[in-house]
């Protein structure tokens, strides 16, 4: 799906949640702070990708291999945040069942973080290219798959801050 397709999706969703909130039986519940930890780490994954697109366009291959790596592992710990982020409203009784505004949470919460996979699985090409030696020396085409492929990723976490935003304000 791409980033336009993305917007109109997220955007019925919390459109719908809006409308949802004002039935009668809409329960308000603090979010986990496994939700503002995970923030950190997808803040932190594009920080590390941008830098990183840096040291490649400098040819520093040794850079340009070390922030991406660590920003594909940042992107992993936003996965994990987030299922923590579950378990912990799970803990407190909050599931997935419990009322229409969990439920609108995990399903928003839970598509963003299948957008975010496919944002790994584009990063796990990346990474294999990065492994053979494919992108030591940079070219147009190179250049061009890194830019496409943080360009996503950059745009789920905008999306993420935006998500994280609209859940503060509507509670």
């Amino acid at each position: 799906m791409g980033i336009v397709g993305m917007i109109m999706f997220f955007s019925a969703f919390t459109s719908a949640y809006i409308v949802r909130k004002a039935s009668a039986n809409w329960y308000n519940f603090p979010l986990p702070n496994e939700f503002f930890y995970s923030t950190i780490a997808i803040l932190g994954s594009s920080l590390a990708f941008y830098l990183s697109k840096k040291a490649y366009l400098k040819a520093d291959a040794k850079t340009f291999k070390g922030l991406y790596f660590l920003g594909f592992l940042l992107g992993f710990a936003f996965i994990g945040l987030q299922y923590a982020g579950w378990e912990s409203l799970q803990a407190v009784g909050i599931d997935l069942v419990a009322n229409q505004s969990s439920s609108f949470l995990y399903l928003i919460t839970a598509a963003h973080v299948l957008h975010v996979m496919g944002g790994v699985v584009a990063l796990v090409v990346l990474a294999v290219g990065l492994i053979r030696g494919r992108f030591d020396v940079p070219t147009p085409k190179r250049t061009l798959k890194i830019d496409l492929t943080f360009t996503y990723w950059h745009f789920v976490d905008i999306l993420w801050l935006y998500l994280l935003v609209f859940f503060l304000i509507q509670q």
